[in-house]
């Protein structure tokens, strides 16, 4: 049976109480990127081309982010337990012939790879699942072997005999089959158990009934870690930034304490990027090689080019796009501006909508005024260009190349090239003022006792 097309459904459809959330279980982040991105990425690793999620009536969201991803879905009515769920995707995939894995929604951390394997070992018979062996089995369902290794059956923990609960391998909810017998025999699960629900961990029994055996794969018990509360959820951000870390750390990135460092699922960071303690990245950054970023950083929706130095305590926000050579220093915050090559904006700054000129110098306490209260306005500095201290440019305005704003001036008008604007009121003097000032308010003072 190689070489056979493959398709998959994801059971997403769960409520997922204990999150105690209105948002969907599958649909909470871990490493910027939903739950359900991972499994549906797993599976496209794993050659999988048709992809249907099962989900509740409600769950818009889990419907627009799978189809986002090219993922088809369809709504289980009820929450008749895990083989009704996979059931209901046999209208999407009553033409489809080949082989069909069904996992759970919520593991963030399974790969291709496992996945992969699963599908390879079915093949062999037509059947197989997914096992694993925590450290503690408490409530999973135990998987019980025949004599030959392969399946004898699976027993829920709610239903296993007392002497099947010391069993160490346990089922990890991921079936791989063919697709026209996996609804075959899901059409015939009972619900006759304590739950009352059709499990999917029965199928196997029906197909034994059929002579055809069940080949059991064994996974990391990470990589089949399901999310059912906030404190799982942690567990698996905690397990993905151990996995994103080494994988830039093998790729050449350097970073002086990677547990402090905190990665996206998309962060691409290019070979000599050199990373400081306490910076976190939101999604879609991309750090060329040579740049560093110093401590205390955070970012998101930005591009960082070669040479460039961010940081410390800088905040880049969507839209940043830092040039070659560019230092943005502490204490500013960018803002989908353009930066280009050699310009410097080493601290207190805002830049937001705004386009900084090469080798242009903004100076501390500059701010781009580029809000009206309704709409969002632009400033161009050109190249060269010298901004003082504690200038205000309200936008839309222009600093054409060469020019000097003066410290503390509010420009409103566009500067003309290689010209001075300054904008302060005149310097005035009142020899002996302070003196004169000091001695009133002493004598005040004492005589208030």
């Amino acid at each position: 049976m190689a070489g056979l097309a493959r398709a998959g459904i994801i059971l997403a459809a769960g409520i997922g109480k204990r999150m105690k959330s209105a948002k969907p279980k599958v649909m909470h982040l871990v490493a910027g990127r939903p739950v359900l991105g991972y499994v549906i990425a797993a599976m496209r690793e794993a050659g999988v081309d048709r992809i249907v999620v099962v989900r509740s009536a409600n769950a818009d969201s889990v419907r627009d982010y799978g189809s986002k991803e090219g993922a088809e879905s369809v709504i289980q009515d009820q929450q008749l337990g895990t083989g009704h769920a996979a059931a209901s995707a046999a209208s999407a995939l009553a033409n489809f012939s080949g082989m069909l894995v069904i996992n759970n929604g919520d593991m963030p951390l399974v790969t291709g790879r496992t996945l992969s394997k699963a599908f390879e070992a079915a093949e062999r018979t037509g059947l197989a699942i997914v096992a694993f062996r925590p450290a503690e089995p408490g409530a999973y369902g135990r998987v019980l072997l025949d004599d030959d290794g392969y399946l004898n059956r699976i027993v829920e923990r709610k239903d296993a005999a007392e002497a099947e609960w010391g069993v160490p391998l346990c089922n990890a909810g991921t079936v791989i089959a063919d697709a026209q017998k996996f609804f075959r025999w899901a059409a015939k699960l009972k619900n006759s158990n304590a739950q009352e629900e059709y499990y999917l961990t029965d199928v196997p029994a029906i197909a034994k009934q059929e002579g055809v055996r069940c080949v059991v794969v064994e996974a990391d018990p990470l990589e089949v870690m399901g999310i059912n509360n906030r404190a799982e959820l942690a567990d698996a951000e905690a397990e993905m930034q151990k996995r994103l870390r080494t994988r830039a750390l093998e790729s050449g990135v350097g970073m002086q304490a990677p547990e402090t460092v905190f990665l996206c699922s998309d962060t691409a960071l290019e070979p000599d990027v050199q990373i400081g303690p306490f910076v976190v990245f939101g999604p879609n950054v991309t750090v060329r090689s040579g740049a560093e970023v110093r401590a205390f950083c955070h970012l998101e929706g930005c591009t960082i080019e070669r040479n460039a130095i961010v940081g410390p305590y800088a905040r880049l926000r969507p839209g940043a796009s830092i040039g070659e050579k560019a230092h943005i220093g502490n204490f500013v915050e960018i803002k989908n501006s353009r930066v280009e090559e050699g310009a410097k904006a080493n601290h207190l700054t805002y830049l937001g909508d705004a386009d900084v000129g090469a080798g242009a110098n903004i100076g501390a306490g500059t701010i781009t005024c580029n809000y009206d209260g309704f709409d969002k306005h632009r400033t161009s500095i050109g190249a060269g260009a010298f901004i003082g201290s504690n200038s205000a440019l309200v936008a839309p305005v222009t600093v054409e190349d060469g020019a000097y704003v003066g410290a503390g001036s509010v420009v409103t008008k566009s500067v003309a090239g290689d010209a001075l604007a300054v904008t302060r009121a005149e310097q005035r003097e009142v020899p002996g003022w302070a003196k004169k000032f000091r001695k009133r308010k002493s004598a005040e003072k004492a005589k208030r006792g």
